[in-house]
C-alpha cells in the first residue's frame, strides 16, 4: 500500500532557480567589466613609456652627435632654449643639421608636441625633452626628462 506525501513536506530541489542564474551572470560581467577598464589602462600606460623610452634615447642620440663635434660643444654653440622647431637653415652648420635632425627625429618617434633643450658646461651637458602625455598621465599634460652627462 502506498501513502502519499503530505503537501506540506519538503522537496529537494532539482536546479538553479532564474534568479540565481541572473546574478552570477551580473558578477560576471562587473567582472569582466573591470577586466576591459584594467586593459585600456595598461594600454595608456605602455603608450607613456614607450614615449618617455623614445625621449631618452634621442636625447642620447643627440649627446652622440655632440660628442663627435666636441670643441663646438664645449663652447656652447649647441646651446639652446626650448626648441620646438627645427632651425631654419638646417645646411647652414653641423650645428644647425645636427639639431634640425635631433628635434625631427625627436617629434616623430616621441610626438609633434616634443620639444628638446641643449645646457652644455664646461665638462657636462644636460639634455632636455617635454612633450604632451596627457593621454598616459590622465591629465597632467607636460612631462619632460633631463638627461646630464659628461662630453
Amino acid at each position: 500500500m502506498r501513502t502519499h506525501a503530505h503537501p506540506h513536506s519538503r522537496r529537494t530541489q532539482a536546479g538553479a532557480s532564474l534568479l540565481e542564474v541572473l546574478i552570477a551572470v551580473l558578477i560576471l560581467a562587473i567582472g569582466l567589466l573591470g577586466i576591459a577598464a584594467l586593459q585600456s589602462l595598461t594600454l595608456k600606460n605602455t603608450q607613456s613609456a614607450s614615449e618617455r623610452t623614445a625621449a631618452i634615447i634621442q636625447s642620447y642620440a643627440m649627446l652622440d652627435m655632440m660628442r663627435a663635434n666636441r670643441p663646438q660643444a664645449i663652447a656652447r654653440l649647441y646651446d639652446t632654449g626650448w626648441l620646438c622647431e627645427a632651425p631654419a637653415d638646417p645646411a647652414a652648420s653641423r650645428i644647425a643639421g645636427d639639431t634640425a635632425r635631433w628635434i625631427g627625429q625627436l617629434q616623430q618617434s616621441v610626438g609633434p608636441t616634443a620639444c628638446g633643450r641643449i645646457d652644455c658646461g664646461a665638462v657636462t651637458c644636460i639634455i632636455g625633452v617635454r612633450w604632451n602625455d596627457e593621454r598616459g598621465t590622465g591629465g597632467d599634460a607636460v612631462q619632460e626628462i633631463a638627461t646630464q652627462t659628461r662630453l
